[in-house]
């Protein structure tokens, strides 16, 4: 009965569910129990993403997912559920946004209409190739899978462990008695930990396969996914800059992710992804010629990669050296590494906890490196027409921005700021995460990096010797 009643119900909402194209605005209907019509208007269309999850692909469905800027999931569109060409035919309807032309498309309309006769220009800047494979191993999004899942696993257990017959009191046993042996413990970790690049590889290649970037009609196109094959339009005139972001391992082998910066689009860093993890290199250069480049690109040599059709052409990048911060940021930065694990070690060698006290100082010893790594990450700077920040050790990212896209500045100084002389400055965006920060710069460096990119909003404030 459970089974024939959710037959039923998903019948009746599959009958009563239509779309319509009309004009300048699609129109989503729904009418089970009480009508309701969601009208978008196609000049909110930031983007459309086209997926097929494993299931849809072997009934010829997908998914289409409009971002409108509404700034969350339940006010964006979606079709769930059409046919492969019809959500491709609905796409580029969406995306041409003919103005003043009426375009009326409903559920009946063939899946073969064309929407024009005109052809559409292509341009590849990038296939990455399977070589490319090979990173995700390196990425800590990827690495840490096998704990991941281990994790699920376990908060599944706990959470319908009574369907099963197990009871906390049976898990409670189990972890005694897994703690009076921890050579099983150990055993476990170190599998875990040898299954990390295999595992980390397959969740890459998974999520990646055939991974490419393309422009086409005024949108940039970014295609992957082995299972779930996912393609996302971003409209390039909505695109303010990218971000890129780096772990210890990834700079190690001078790797990066990469994803753009797009107003009104919501979770950036996955429908705005233009690349997974990648060489630097290739994807500065990828970047230069898709988005633009900060500092002067260099006119000598490709960075094109073998194997790699549709990168022929890309000049590489040389980044504009970003602006070092003043030696207060890096006393600031050793300070918060070093002094709470040197605070905790010596709490703990007072109540007399040795092992406690040990790991606290093996602590603050490690935070050395890591704070001069976090001050040696930071950095601003100014091109003319894009600024950059960035900052972070065991991530560290670093935002590309078009000057056009301030919308306002934030100047922030806490206690310890203002009596170190830093400042912390951010550059408001309407767009990507809404604000990126230049963290522990000096009180006039600040400033003076503000009224630099938007001088007719500070110069009148602004002091200069």
């Amino acid at each position: 009965m459970g089974v024939a009643g959710s037959v039923v119900f998903a019948v009746i909402r599959w009958v009563t569910f239509t779309y319509t194209i009309a004009g300048d605005r699609l129109e989503l209907t729904r009418a089970f129990v009480s009508r309701s019509v969601r009208t978008i208007p196609l000049e909110r269309i930031r983007g459309v993403d086209v997926s097929t999850p494993a299931l849809h692909r072997l009934l010829g469905l997908a998914v289409l997912k409009l971002d409108t800027g509404a700034g969350g999931d339940k006010q964006e569109g979606e079709l769930n559920g059409v046919t492969v060409e019809e959500a491709e035919r609905l796409r580029a309807v969406l995306l041409a946004r003919r103005g003043g032309a009426v375009v009326t498309s409903e559920a009946s309309v063939s899946a073969g209409e064309s929407v024009g006769s005109e052809p559409v220009e292509e341009h590849y800047y990038v296939r990455v190739p399977r070589s490319w494979l090979r990173y995700g191993p390196l990425s800590g999004a990827y690495l840490l899978t096998p704990f991941a899942l281990v994790a699920g696993a376990i908060g599944l257990l706990f959470q319908w462990g009574d369907e099963f017959g197990i009871s906390g009191r049976d898990a409670w046993a189990v972890g005694e008695w897994l703690w009076d042996r921890p050579q099983y413990l150990i055993i476990g970790v170190a599998v875990l930990v040898l299954a990390m690049p295999f595992v980390g590889g397959v969740m890459y290649a998974i999520f990646n396969w055939d991974f490419t970037l393309r422009s086409r009609d005024g949108y940039l196109v970014a295609e992957r996914g082995l299972i779930n094959r996912r393609v996302v339009s971003l409209e390039r005139r909505r695109i303010r800059g990218y971000e890129l972001a780096e772990s210890p391992l990834e700079r190690a082998a001078k790797l990066v992710r990469m994803w753009a910066v797009v107003t009104g689009l919501g979770d950036s860093q996955t429908r705005g992804q233009l690349l997974p993890v990648s060489p630097k290199a290739a994807a500065l250069a990828i970047a230069t010629e898709a988005i633009g480049p900060f500092g002067t690109p260099s006119q000598s040599g490709t960075s094109g990669q073998s194997g790699t059709p549709g990168q022929s052409g890309i000049r590489s990048q040389s980044v504009a050296a970003l602006r070092a911060h003043p030696a207060q940021a890096r006393r600031r930065r050793l300070f918060r590494a070093i002094f709470p694990w040197l605070l905790v070690a010596a709490g703990a060698a007072v109540l007399g906890w040795g092992v406690v006290a040990m790991i606290g100082f093996v602590l603050a010893l490690v935070g050395i490196p890591l704070g001069l790594d976090r001050y040696g990450s930071l950095g601003h700077g100014y091109d003319g027409t894009r600024l950059s920040v960035r900052s972070g050790s065991l991530r560290r990212t670093q935002a590309i921005v078009e000057r056009r896209a301030v919308v306002g500045w934030t100047f922030k100084q806490t206690w310890f700021q203002r009596s170190a002389g830093l400042l912390t400055v951010i550059a408001g965006v309407g767009a990507g995460r809404g604000g990126y920060a230049a963290l522990d710069t000096g009180e006039r460096q600040g400033v003076e990096f503000a009224a630099e990119v938007t001088p007719e909003w500070l110069d009148q404030f602004v002091i200069r010797s």
